[in-house]
């Protein structure tokens, strides 16, 4: 799934440059995802068919949705002599068979390999087919440079939402609208996030938004391309908002979508770790009350007073509980943080990512609240994931359905949470965020520790 080779040594300290079992997915899949949270969006994959199918399938075993990905279908004559023919009929492929409103080209490892230029190959397109006075109106085109031998699938995640800023966003009055771009989390998460907005009387424009067309209700016709995703006209227009609100602890001084909206159009930039748990959830909710003017609104002050009820009532079973956490980078470190919050202990935080900005935001994050800090680890496989928790006697998994061999070896208990999640049923509709999402994690834990131990004991306890 991933082309990208480690350099590094194996926690044995022997040199190892292969990948065994990646924790983590490629680059372009995280650039389809974000494509796919835009209204009237086609993702198209500059590479070879393969790429597009594999990554189809991943991520309808997830959502459980249909997810079209074009592709401009290259073969091994195409490493030679370019892609761009390939590239300009598929554009015309997509735009006679689903009139998109934009299509949002992603390269791959080929296709970067051989040096096409895409941005050129697409200006071409556009100006053959005006002269030619086809396919009019065209649909709005946006590249991402994707290549899954550099960085995860959140770089091409982030990669693609700062790209439909960048060429889309037109400079715009003043509003009152505040720009949220959440990363990549959940469709659940999504819906929950404009909730809290509409309570707090904020208008929210949030980028991308997979709340509809990747976790759509059932319509008695097939729609290519389904409803839902960002308006072109708000991303048009998040250049005169008041304010952006940037998930992702380890976006710190990265070139992101809300970076380029600060410097372009000078929107009030705040970035922040996922409101994952109480303590992060609190400082969103306090940024939120500063830009609405308004309190905390009632129905999520009593959720926040359940939460809180469920750590004083859940507290015997969790703590002193040891846990290796692993996936993206960023939900690691909202997940971390979020243990330390009850009482579990955190003894192993590993990502496939490469940021280099893992452990910074991971002592920033919880480093008051841990006595010390786990083994941080980015840059990592499963291999790696399982030689280094040799020894930390773990209670528990956290983190996607990739992490359920180790589970099962080790005899303990995994919390699927993140993506992908393949071996169980709804993963598009767990919650992640805010009081709601971590009183629904908090269940999940405690009730997954209560399973394992009825299902150890030669009893059976019926009452724990």
């Amino acid at each position: 799934m991933t082309a990208a080779v480690s350099h590094r040594h194996r926690a044995q300290g022997s040199p190892y440059v292969s990948t065994t079992n990646a924790c983590k997915l490629c680059t372009p899949l995280g650039a389809c995802l974000a494509f796919r949270g835009v209204e009237g969006a086609v993702p198209f994959l500059h590479g070879s068919q393969g790429c597009a199918t594999y990554m189809r399938r991943y991520i309808i075993s997830h959502f459980r949705e249909p997810m079209d990905i074009a592709s401009s279908s290259l073969g091994e004559k195409h490493a030679i002599y370019g892609g761009g023919p390939n590239l300009k009929q598929g554009l015309k492929n997509v735009v006679d068979k689903y009139q998109p409103q934009l299509i949002g080209v992603a390269t791959t490892c080929l296709t970067e390999t051989i040096g096409d230029d895409v941005p050129r190959m697409v200006r071409e397109f556009v100006q053959e087919c005006q002269a030619g006075g086809e396919m009019a109106p065209l649909p709005r085109i946006v590249t991402v440079s994707s290549p899954s031998y550099r960085g995860t699938h959140m770089e091409g995640f982030h990669g693609a939402v700062r790209a439909l800023v960048e060429q889309l966003a037109q400079a715009a009055p003043p509003s009152a609208a505040v720009n949220l771009l959440p990363g990549l989390v959940s469709p659940a998460d999504i819906r929950y996030l404009k909730e809290i907005l509409r309570d707090f009387g904020l208008t929210g424009i949030i980028l991308p938004d997979i709340s509809e067309t990747l976790d759509g209700p059932q319509e008695m016709t097939y729609r290519r391309i389904p409803a839902g995703g960002t308006p072109l006209t708000d991303i048009a227009a998040m250049s005169g908002s008041r304010a952006t609100l940037e998930f992702g602890a380890t976006l710190s001084g990265q070139d992101t979508a809300g970076r380029l909206l600060a410097q372009r159009f000078g929107v009030r930039l705040f970035q922040m770790g996922l409101p994952l748990g109480l303590r992060e959830t609190d400082r969103f909710f306090g940024l939120l009350e500063t830009l609405s003017g308004r309190e905390n609104p009632r129905p999520h002050a009593l959720e926040r007073g359940r939460l809180l009820d469920a750590l004083v009532d859940g507290h015997k079973y969790v703590f002193g509980k040891r846990a290796v956490v692993y996936g993206e980078e960023d939900l690691v470190v909202g997940l971390t943080a979020f243990l330390a919050e009850i009482g579990v202990r955190p003894v192993l935080c590993a990502s496939g990512g490469e940021s280099g900005h893992l452990e910074a935001a991971m002592a920033r994050v919880c480093g008051d609240l841990l006595p010390e800090l786990p083994v941080v680890w980015g840059g990592v496989d499963f291999y790696d994931i399982a030689q280094e928790a040799q020894g930390l006697a773990p209670d528990l998994l956290i983190g996607h359905s990739k992490g359920y061999h180790l589970a099962r070896a080790w005899g303990i208990p995994l919390i699927r949470v993140g993506f992908p999640i393949h071996d169980r049923f709804g993963g598009q509709r767990l919650l992640h965020l805010g009081y709601r999402g971590a009183q629904q994690l908090l269940d999940r834990i405690i009730n997954a520790l209560l399973a394992q131990k009825q299902a150890d004991s030669p009893v059976g306890y019926g009452y724990l």
